[in-house]
Order: C-alpha cells, then sequence, then structure tokens
C-alpha cells in the first residue's frame, strides 16, 4: 500500500470518508442574457437557480459602486469563456481586496513556527506532518472570495517582525505573470517560483497553481517541494462566491524519499466533505508511518498507523495546528495576521519604495474610496503599459533586483515553469540598513509608490 497516486485508504479509519457526490450545479435558465450559466450551492442545491443566483456579492456593491454593475462585466467577460484570464482583461476594483498577490503569498508565513518545529523535530516523518500542515494552513486565507490585485512588474513585497524571518517577494515577470519569493530565518529557508493559470468558466474559476516550493531545513539538512492542488472559485457573477481546492498535495522530502501524500476532499452533497483533508506521511518505499486527517479550516491532526494505514493501537489522534481567531463580520474575511501584512508594523526600516503597501489603488480601497482606487489602478496599468513600450522601443529588457533567471525549465502537472532564485541582493541591502545609524524616521504612507524602471529610483 502507499502509492503516491493512491487515494487515502478507503476501509479502516478512512471507511467514513465523506464524499457523497458532486454539489448540485443549476444552470441560470431564468435570466435573460444569462442562460447556462451554472451556479453551484454549496449547502445542498435546495434552493431554486434564480433565488440562488441574487445571493451574490453584485446585488449588495453596486448601490456602493454604479460604474461597475454585474451586467458591464458579464459584457466585458463572456468572450473570454475557456481562456486563461490572467493578465487578459482589467477588471473593476468592485471585485478587489485591497492586497496585491504579492503580499497574499505571504499569508503562508503565519504558521511558519511549524517550520521551526520541524527543524527541531529529530522524527523525520513528524517533520512531514508539521511541514504539510504548515502548507494547508494557508488554505483558510485562501477561501477568500475577493481578488488581490495583480504586481506591477517590478513591484516588491517585505516582512519582518513575524517568526523571526526575513521575507521579500518581487514580481518578476509581467508577460507572463511571475512572483518570486524568499523568506528566511534560523530554522528554515523557503523559496519559491510562481506563474498562475486560470480558466474562466462564466461563473467560476479554475486556478492552476504552476510553481515551485522549496523548503530547506537547515538543521535537519533537508529540502523539500511542495506541489499543491488546483482551486475553483464557484459563482463569481451568479450566487454566493465560494471557493475548493479539490484535489491532491504532494509533499516529498528530496534528500531522503519520504513524503506526504493529501487528499482535499471536493465538496459534495449538502456540503459533504467540504474543508476535509485526509492522506498519509510515506517512508522512501512508499509504506505508510503516520496517517493525518482534519480540515483546512480549522485543523489538521496525526496518529501513527501500521503498513495497512490502520491506527496502531494505544495511540491516539494527536492535533498539530488550528487555525487562530479571526476578527468578527471583517468585510474582506481577513485574519488578524492578513491585517498585519497590509499594515506598516510588519514594514523593515527604509521599506523600498516598490513595496505592495504604498500602491494608491490598494490604499484607497483599503480606506473605502472604491471611486478612487479605480482612478489609480487605471493609472498604474497605463503607466506600466509605457514603460514596455519604452522597452520595446529601446532595447533594454528588465532585470529584476533580488532574483535571477536560471535558465532550468521544470515541468509541473499544469506546464513548464521558468524557475528564478534567490540571489542574496536583498540579504546584503538590509544588512546595511539595519546596521546604518544615520537612518531617520520616515512616514512611510509618505512614500510615493515607485517599481518603475525608468522611474526616480532615488527614493529607494
Amino acid at each position: 500500500m502507499g502509492s503516491r497516486d493512491e487515494k487515502p485508504a478507503s476501509s479502516g479509519f478512512f471507511a467514513a470518508i465523506r464524499n457523497w457526490g458532486s454539489v448540485v450545479h443549476k444552470s441560470v435558465n431564468g435570466l435573460l442574457g444569462y442562460e447556462g450559466l451554472e451556479v453551484i450551492n454549496p449547502e445542498g442545491g435546495t434552493e431554486d437557480a434564480e433565488a440562488e443566483a441574487q445571493r451574490g456579492r453584485w446585488k449588495q456593491e453596486v448601490l456602493l459602486c454604479l460604474t461597475a454593475d454585474r451586467d458591464s462585466y458579464w459584457q466585458m467577460m463572456h468572450k473570454y469563456i475557456g481562456s486563461d484570464v490572467t493578465s487578459l482583461v482589467t477588471l473593476p476594483v468592485i471585485i478587489f481586496e485591497p492586497m496585491t498577490m504579492l503580499q497574499k503569498m505571504a499569508e503562508l508565513m503565519e504558521y511558519c513556527h511549524l517550520l521551526d518545529l520541524a527543524d527541531e523535530c529529530e522524527d523525520p516523518y513528524m517533520r512531514l506532518v508539521y511541514t504539510s500542515s504548515w502548507a494547508v494552513s494557508v488554505y483558510f486565507a485562501f477561501q477568500r472570495t475577493w481578488k488581490p490585485f495583480n504586481p506591477i512588474l517590478g513591484e516588491t513585497y517585505e516582512m519582518v517582525n513575524h517568526g523571526g524571518i526575513k521575507f521579500i517577494a518581487e514580481q518578476v515577470s509581467h508577460h507572463p505573470p511571475m512572483s518570486a519569493a524568499h523568506a528566511e530565518n534560523e530554522h528554515f529557508i523557503y523559496d519559491i517560483s510562481s506563474k498562475l493559470k486560470t480558466k474562466f468558466l462564466g461563473n467560476s474559476l479554475e486556478v492552476y497553481p504552476v510553481g515551485r516550493t522549496r523548503v530547506t531545513l537547515k538543521k535537519a539538512g533537508v529540502v523539500l517541494d511542495l506541489v499543491p492542488p488546483p482551486t475553483k472559485v464557484n459563482n463569481l457573477i451568479f450566487g454566493r462566491t465560494w471557493v475548493d481546492s479539490p484535489g491532491e498535495m504532494v509533499m516529498t522530502n528530496l534528500t531522503t524519499g519520504d513524503k506526504v501524500v493529501l487528499y482535499f476532499q471536493p465538496c459534495g452533497w449538502f456540503g459533504a466533505g467540504r474543508y476535509e483533508v485526509d492522506g498519509y506521511v510515506y517512508d522512501a518505499e512508499e509504506e505508510p508511518k503516520i496517517l493525518m486527517t482534519g480540515k483546512w479550516s480549522e485543523s489538521m491532526s496525526c496518529q501513527p498507523c501500521d503498513h495497512e494505514g490502520e491506527p496502531l493501537p494505544g495511540t491516539e489522534l494527536k492535533e498539530v495546528w488550528r487555525v487562530a481567531a479571526t476578527p468578527v463580520n471583517d468585510k474582506y474575511q481577513y485574519t488578524y495576521f492578513a491585517h498585519k501584512i497590509n499594515s506598516f508594523d510588519t514594514a523593515p526600516k527604509k521599506l523600498l519604495a516598490s513595496d505592495s503597501r504604498l500602491r494608491p489603488d490598494r490604499y484607497a480601497l483599503e480606506k473605502g474610496d472604491m471611486s478612487k482606487s479605480g482612478t489609480e489602478k487605471s493609472s498604474l496599468e497605463e503607466r506600466q503599459r509605457a514603460e514596455k513600450r519604452h522597452r520595446e522601443v529601446k532595447g533594454p529588457q528588465f532585470t529584476p533586483r533580488w532574483f535571477n533567471m536560471t535558465g532550468e525549465i521544470t515541468p509541473t502537472p499544469w506546464g513548464d515553469l521558468e524557475v528564478y532564485e534567490y540571489n542574496d541582493k536583498y540579504s546584503e541591502h538590509r544588512l546595511n540598513v539595519d546596521s546604518s545609524d544615520s537612518l531617520e524616521e520616515v512616514d512611510m504612507t509618505s512614500i510615493e509608490f515607485n517599481p518603475w524602471q525608468y522611474g526616480n529610483m532615488a527614493a529607494e
């Protein structure tokens, strides 16, 4: 037993795997102009499709933003059905949250103490329990239904004052959109090259995480590779928008050959199986050693098992991770950590002027000024197009500051990926800044956002 391609065992401990079938899909046949669009009710489909369709965000938000309504959005988007819309269209800020994709990448660091525990752990299989629970933990934040802003080419995000880490992310390519990030503390090194791929399906969007994620545990001396499952955003236009991530997450110890395979259950009838995650830690010979179970929205637990995947007698489930308390009735469903990411409390001294916090469109949306946010977003996008035209005429290509293209092409389940590596220049930059005694206190909100290749970089 125990091939990485197998689902968790269907007898014994996992005999009651809760996959009763797929959720109810209903076509919006009674609404003129939207025939054939599916509305998916995660709670079972007992309501009429038209009634469910009216429960989405558009009916509420259109009163606040009369310039961006559901019908005009659909008129713009219907021609892209079946396409990758990652960078094809300009979207209205009505569907955005006040955070960029670079900041969203940093949300994986909320429970980074699990990586510290993994590095300190002597048991190689429990290391994978801790690290895979860390990888699962971010899905609680990923269930938010608002779209983050696409980063401008050259945009960055820095984070300190959390878990002893230094985090830096940079938008390294615009076509195709690609980001790279690096985080490090005394226990681990985290590196990722990310290129999201999407498929627009009318009332839903499939998101494929084309990327390479590596975690190095310093004391343990091992390197881990992570392949996450795809994600589907349901009811974009009609109905209550919700997120599901059905499929396998695989984390492999590249040093030893051990691995963990977790199966994210698809949402079934009446919400059956929604959020649930089950799987095993396997040794290099693919024999199960530890079973794992939980919900990505709540907690993860583990228990030693025999070679058949059954719990060992005399053992019990041990909780490894539990989601932290969250703000009540937060407009954007933010965690407390998400608010920290947006704040200057996690910003280092002499923040780079290219930092996401400084984007005027993001800041305006955070302050509730949707009209100004839309204007600023359009201005930034036009400036980016102007820089692209300038490069095409003048010839010099954009060169990332903190990451280098390696020339390595790595395969992923959803396509090939160009790999970027951290060049250590940011560590040198931060060391120089942090050791300087001549720094004056600066009101960070007064720093003008400047990711531009041809702009005035003196502020940085």
